[in-house]
């Protein structure tokens, strides 16, 4: 039957290459996107066309956002005093999902693996050291996985920032090691904020 429908063929291949998902799943969501009305499966393009032309990150924090600077960095409400770093925007949305934190964030996007090539230079850390220099920031708080690529970027960056004066802080393990923040719950994400620690404590 793929064989005789190319374009079937290639929604399979296509959809396989999302995360999680294996050749048995994307069969099945090629055929539901199938049984959809025109009308459904044309507001699902649109909305992944959209997606791609629309959305890009912001220049100050690196978040995802339409407008450049996101709502995050222009909200007034927000605490100028505290900083967030996190490795990835579903990072800071798990933050921001615990309410448990309301100053400003900065996105590194991903962590320091040398294995894989990925050291400073390929980080947000160049940008994160121009955000401090002008001095509003008290306190930084390093949210980066517990994994061993996260744990090396929060000691990187507690070596690099500390001598600056700054309080620098590390979410408690509440949260276990090798997670990702994405797939924690909201109220262990809270707990590990209001547990957070000085580095090197």
């Amino acid at each position: 039957m793929v064989e005789s429908t190319p374009s079937f063929a290639r929604l399979v291949v296509a959809l396989g290459k999302l995360p999680g998902i294996g050749q048995k799943t994307a069969t099945r969501l090629a055929f539901f996107i199938l049984r959809q009305s025109p009308a459904e499966a044309e507001a699902l393009a649109g909305a992944i066309r959209e997606l791609r032309e629309k959305t890009r990150f912001c220049s100050r924090c690196f978040h995802l956002t339409e407008t450049d600077p996101c709502p995050l960095c222009t909200d007034p409400a927000r605490d100028d005093r505290q900083l967030c770093v996190v490795e990835q925007p579903q990072d800071l949305l798990a933050v921001e999902r615990s309410r448990s934190f309301r100053g400003r964030y900065h996105v590194l996007q991903g962590a320091l693996s040398p294995l894989d090539g990925i050291g400073p230079e390929q980080l947000r850390i160049k940008e994160l050291l121009v955000r401090l220099q002008d001095h509003s920031v008290e306190e930084v708080v390093v949210a980066t996985n517990f994994s061993v690529e996260g744990e090396a970027t929060a000691l990187y960056l507690a070596r690099l920032l500390q001598p600056l004066g700054l309080r620098v802080t590390r979410l408690a393990h509440g949260i276990p090691l090798g997670s990702d923040l994405e797939y924690i719950d909201e109220a262990t994400v809270n707990r590990a904020v209001e547990g957070r620690r000085e580095i090197g404590a």
